[in-house]
């Protein structure tokens, strides 16, 4: 059956979702809301819809299946519980909200309303990182014991100040660790399980900007192993996501979401030579390669079409929130020890 999609945001990143539905065949963009009248009628007249800036008058469009929403996040809820009430399916783009209490209210409003609710965390999709998912399942590195994980990215000051909503604590929940290293965040969950004890600083070392631009933590996971995560926007000019875990059988490395390295006792299979993520998150916030956001969005429409909870549902995507906020909390504990010049 076709499916006829509505998108919400009218941003960068709503380009990247109608390039992505457009590319599934059986597939329509019915309507596209956003609140810059201009940018939404340009988004409708390349890839079809019928633009709107009242949103209940796009929410009663019809046909519609489902929506995916790209506004700021202190938006995901209220919009996405709207469109439950609708009877539509709700896909929202990383974090699923700036709160855990918003994240379950819209959690609820989904399984009331008996709609399908997904997020769009890509980074799980790509090839080497799902390669390595699998090694970790198979046990392949052993009893875990530390990973070091770093997003040192750069954002120029523009990307802030042309922006009404980033680095707020009102729509954007913080900056670069609720923004940008969110996905770092979802993985390391997804990869190594739950996280049970964090310790943290952030701090506004560059931007202008009410909230972080660098974070910085210790976290001690479930399993036992220990883990250091660093987030940033203020690294110029912007340097490749790495992530690097050790076993007791060795460590794997990767870099731009590429396996660079695999020193393992016992040697895997051979590395899927699947086509890699060509984004160059590091130094930019657009989304040229819409391939990681189409795959998510196949998966969620197969969800709807089977009847089956998508690959990351609200309660999976509220997982990297709640950590989120768990980070922020911990940041505020003054545990440091001072230490001054001997």
């Amino acid at each position: 059956m076709p499916y006829h999609i509505g998108l919400i945001g009218g941003g960068n990143i709503t380009e990247t979702h109608a390039r992505a539905a457009r590319a599934i065949p059986g597939v329509e963009i019915s309507a596209i809301h956003g609140t810059n009248a201009e940018k939404t009628s340009r988004l409708c007249r390349e890839h079809g819809g019928t633009p709107y800036q009242n949103f209940d008058a796009f929410l009663k469009h019809r046909p519609m299946d489902l929506v995916i929403i790209g506004s700021p996040s202190g938006l995901h809820a209220a919009q996405g519980i709207a469109a439950a009430r609708h009877g539509l399916h709700v896909l929202a783009e990383k974090p699923i909200e700036i709160s855990t209490a918003r994240a379950d209210a819209l959690i609820d409003a989904a399984k009331q309303s008996r709609v399908q609710l997904g997020v769009i965390f890509q980074d799980r999709r790509k090839p080497h990182i799902r390669q390595l998912k699998t090694w970790l399942d198979q046990g392949l590195l052993g009893k875990l014991l530390f990973v070091d994980a770093r997003v040192k990215w750069y954002r120029p000051p523009e990307y802030y100040s042309n922006s009404r909503w980033r680095g707020t604590l009102a729509l954007d929940g913080g900056g670069a660790l609720i923004n940008q290293g969110v996905h770092t965040v979802d993985l390391l969950l997804w990869l190594l399980g739950d996280v049970v004890r964090v310790q943290a600083r952030t701090a506004t070392l560059l931007h202008k900007i009410e909230a972080e631009d660098t974070a910085a933590a210790i976290l001690e996971f479930a399993s036992g192993a220990l883990g250091v995560f660093h987030a940033t926007t203020a690294a110029y000019p912007g340097y490749p996501r790495r992530v690097e875990i050790t076993g007791t059988e060795g460590t794997v490395i990767l870099e731009h979401d590429r396996i660079i390295a695999a020193n393992l006792r016992n040697a895997p299979a051979t590395l899927d030579s699947a086509a890699l993520d060509e984004n160059q998150s590091a130094s930019t916030a657009a989304v040229t390669d819409f391939r990681g956001h189409q795959a998510v969005l196949e998966d969620f429409l197969q969800a709807i079409q089977q009847n089956r909870a998508p690959a990351c549902d609200g309660l999976e995507g509220r997982r990297s929130l709640a950590l989120i906020e768990a980070i922020y909390r911990a940041a505020k504990v003054p545990d440091r020890v001072d230490r001054s010049p001997q």
